[in-house]
């Protein structure tokens, strides 16, 4: 998620968090319960048939042609709320993964990821999917913010895209929802994955029904404790953490590396170094990263690789900018998009 807090909350947010603060503790223990109930899907039930036409899906995956037959696992980048790949990627993960040889894709979600998840989730299952087929490999995800959290839902609800998927790495996953996005019940409308991101959304709690993490999958989640937007991320209960299930979990802190790192959200999606670095770690290593493999030199450095420091300046100005404009054109609903059926345990009938 991104741009929330300082396009429409942050006049009010440090009231809110004061009233809501006292409530988090209630509501997790509500949503926990919830989602532990057996109301949700069995986790190994087939995922249902995607009802975004074939056209669309195809035409939101954009990859380099190194990615068939590829020779090594290709990357799929995942941006985040209020952001297409463009102003998210072309100007630091891009360049990074090409100048280290990685092929990669990038996966454009509907009304610039402002729209319903669950939709966009059908856009991420068909990425996978296709670069496995493409490669013949398994595929390395990196997502940033709501991106972060996006593919949990693609391997949850669609478990054949567990054997597609080797690493899920995120950077400021929106996990466990953010208490920013909790403003949206006391406003009249949001876009709908603002709802859906809420700290008590039913989204939420069905993303983590009955397991959080799946065997075979590494995951490493990447966050900021001074985070302002999916909030709060510090400790062990940092909403970008995951938890239990099986998989191979990494849920680490850039100021576990370098205690001075202050990166906000959107360095986090964009050029922090330590976040790249442990990525990359990620991306070369069995496994989730590993913090202790990280060069402490990393936080005497300003950009992360792929960040042209000549170009920082419009480059970041461009990324702001569209998210000040997306925010603006989102389209907006006055509650929560209910649910689909195949979330539920009765299935679709």
């Amino acid at each position: 998620m991104r741009g929330f807090a300082q396009h429409r909350v942050r006049p009010l947010v440090m009231v809110l968090l004061a009233m809501l603060a006292s409530a988090t503790l209630g509501a997790a223990l509500t949503s926990s319960a919830w989602a532990a109930g057996a109301v949700y899907a069995p986790v190994n039930r087939p995922g249902p048939r995607l009802s975004v036409p074939r056209r669309d899906l195809s035409a939101s995956l954009s990859c380099t042609a190194s990615v068939r037959h590829s020779r090594r696992e290709p990357v799929l980048l995942v941006p985040g709320t209020e952001l297409t790949p463009a102003p998210n990627f072309s100007w630091n993960y891009e360049p990074a993964l090409a100048a280290r040889a990685f092929p990669y894709c990038t996966v454009t979600l509907p009304e610039d990821a402002n729209g319903n998840i669950e939709t966009a989730g059908e856009y991420v299952v068909y990425a996978i999917r296709t670069m496995h087929r493409w490669s013949g490999r398994k595929v390395q995800i990196i997502g940033y913010s709501q991106g972060g959290m996006l593919p949990r839902w693609a391997l949850r609800f669609w478990p054949g895209t567990r054997r597609m998927v080797d690493d899920d790495i995120g950077l400021d996953g929106s996990n466990h929802g953010t208490l920013d996005a909790d403003f949206c019940s006391y406003a009249d409308h949001c876009p709908p994955a603002f709802w859906q991101q809420q700290s008590d959304a039913h989204f939420i709690a069905a993303l983590n029904s009955r397991r959080e993490t799946f065997r075979g999958i590494s995951y490493t989640e990447i966050y900021s404790d001074t985070d302002e937007v999916v909030f709060p991320n510090f400790g062990p209960a940092a909403s970008s953490s995951v938890h239990g299930g099986g998989g191979r979990v990494t849920n680490v802190a850039v100021q576990s590396i370098c205690p001075g790192d202050t990166s906000d959200h959107l360095a986090m999606g964009t050029y922090d170094p330590v976040g790249w670095a442990l990525a990359l770690d990620a991306l070369t290593h069995r496994g989730p990263a590993d913090p202790s493999r990280i060069s402490r030199s990393v936080c005497t450095e300003l950009y992360m690789p792929g960040v042209d420091p000549l170009t920082f300046a419009p480059h970041y100005a461009a990324f702001t900018a569209f998210i000040a404009s997306s925010v603006v054109h989102a389209p907006e609903v006055s509650a929560e998009p209910p649910l689909r059926c195949y979330v539920f345990a009765h299935g679709c009938h």
